[in-house]
C-alpha cells in the first residue's frame, strides 16, 4: 500500500506542478535585457519603467537583467532561450545582431529589440520609437534657448537611427535660431562610442564647450550624459542642456526642459500586441508623437513662447503638416 501511494503522490505532484507552469508559462516566460543600471536616470530607466507599466497593466511577470555587457549579448539571448522564454525583450538598437543571430536557433520565441531596426526572421519583431521626432522637439528648445548659435551633440554610437535623430534635431535647432536672428548657428557633433562611460561624457563635452564655444548640449548616450551635465554646469559661462529620453530636469538646473519617453504607454501597447498575437515578425513596429509617447518636460517658469512653440510642432506632425525625414542628411 505505501508503494501505491508514494506512486500516487508522485503522479499527483507532476500533475499539479504541470498545470501551475502551464498557467505561468505565457508571464513567466517573458524576460527584458538592459545595457545598464535601472537607475541611470535616462534610456535603462524609462524602459524599465515601461516594464513595470506593463506588468501592472497587463498582469505579466516581465523579469529584467541589467548591465549586460556588449561581449555578453549573444550567451545572454540564447541562455534564455534555452530556458523556453517565450518573449526576450533587449533594450537598445545594439542588441539587434545579437537578437538576429540567436533567433534562428529559437523558432518558438519571439525577440523584441526596443528601438531595432532589422528583423531578418519571422520571430524577430523590434519595437522603433520614432526618435528622430523626439529630438525635432528637443531641436525647437534648442533652438530657443541658444544665444550663440553653437549647438553641441554627443551620442552613444552611431547607427542609422542616432544618425537620423541627430540630423533632425541638428537642422531643427539651427532653424530656430537662424529665425531669432542668430548669423550662422552651427552645430557640432561627436560620438563617445559608449553608453556607460561617465567620466567620457563629461571630458568629452569639456571639450565641445572650450573647443567650439556651445551654449546648449544635447546628449543620448545614457550614463554619458550624466557626465556631460556636470561638464554644463562646471563651465563658465554655465551651458543649458536639453534633456531626452527620460526627464532629466531634477538632476541639475542647467537641464531647463527634457523631452521624455512615454515607454509606460509604448510598453504596454507593444507587449499587449505580442499576448493577442499581433505583434507580427520580420516587421518593424513604430511608435511616436502620433501615439504620445513623447513627452516634453519643462522647468517651473519655462518660457510659456517656446513651449508653445513645443506645441504647434507636435501638432504639424500630428496633421501631417512635415516631413521630418526631409531632414535626414542622407536624403
Amino acid at each position: 500500500m505505501k508503494g501505491i501511494f508514494k506512486v500516487l503522490l508522485v503522479v499527483v505532484l507532476v500533475l499539479t506542478l504541470g498545470a501551475c507552469k502551464s498557467e505561468t508559462d505565457e508571464s513567466d516566460g517573458m524576460v527584458l535585457i538592459l545595457p545598464g543600471p535601472i537607475n541611470d536616470q535616462s534610456w535603462n530607466a524609462t524602459n524599465y519603467a515601461g516594464l513595470v507599466a506593463a506588468n501592472e497593466q497587463l498582469n505579466t511577470n516581465i523579469e529584467y537583467v541589467e548591465n549586460v555587457k556588449d561581449a555578453d549579448f549573444v550567451s545572454t539571448f540564447r541562455s534564455y532561450a534555452e530556458r523556453g522564454y517565450k518573449l526576450i525583450m533587449g533594450a537598445g538598437s545594439q542588441f539587434d545582431t545579437a537578437a538576429n543571430t540567436v533567433a534562428k536557433d529559437y523558432p518558438d520565441t519571439t525577440f523584441v529589440m526596443v528601438n531595432g531596426s532589422i528583423a531578418e526572421y519571422d520571430n524577430v519583431a523590434p519595437i522603433f520609437p520614432k526618435e528622430y521626432e523626439a529630438s525635432y522637439l528637443a531641436g525647437i528648445i534648442a533652438g530657443e534657448l541658444t544665444t550663440n548659435g553653437k549647438i553641441g551633440t554627443i551620442s552613444g554610437s552611431i547607427n542609422a537611427p542616432m544618425n537620423d535623430l541627430l540630423d533632425v534635431y541638428e537642422k531643427v535647432a539651427e532653424e530656430g535660431a537662424a529665425a531669432r536672428g542668430i548669423d550662422s548657428p552651427e552645430s557640432f557633433r561627436a560620438n563617445a562610442d559608449s553608453w556607460s562611460d561617465v567620466n567620457k561624457g563629461k571630458q568629452m563635452t569639456q571639450t565641445t564647450i572650450s573647443t567650439n564655444n556651445v551654449d546648449v548640449m544635447f546628449v543620448y548616450a545614457n550614463q554619458v550624459g550624466l557626465g556631460a551635465i556636470t561638464a554644463c554646469e562646471e563651465a563658465d559661462p554655465q551651458v543649458k542642456f536639453v534633456g531626452f529620453s527620460s526627464n532629466q530636469n531634477d538632476i541639475s538646473e542647467v537641464v531647463q526642459a527634457s523631452v521624455e519617453f512615454d515607454f509606460e504607454t509604448f510598453y504596454v501597447w507593444a507587449v499587449g500586441k505580442f499576448l493577442d498575437g499581433t505583434l507580427e515578425g520580420k516587421k518593424v513596429h513604430a511608435a511616436g508623437i502620433k501615439e504620445e509617447i513623447f513627452i516634453p518636460v519643462y522647468e517651473e517658469g519655462f518660457s510659456q513662447e517656446i513651449q508653445d512653440k513645443v506645441t504647434e510642432g507636435i501638432n504639424k506632425v500630428k496633421n501631417d503638416e512635415i516631413d521630418l525625414t526631409e531632414y535626414f542628411y542622407t536624403n
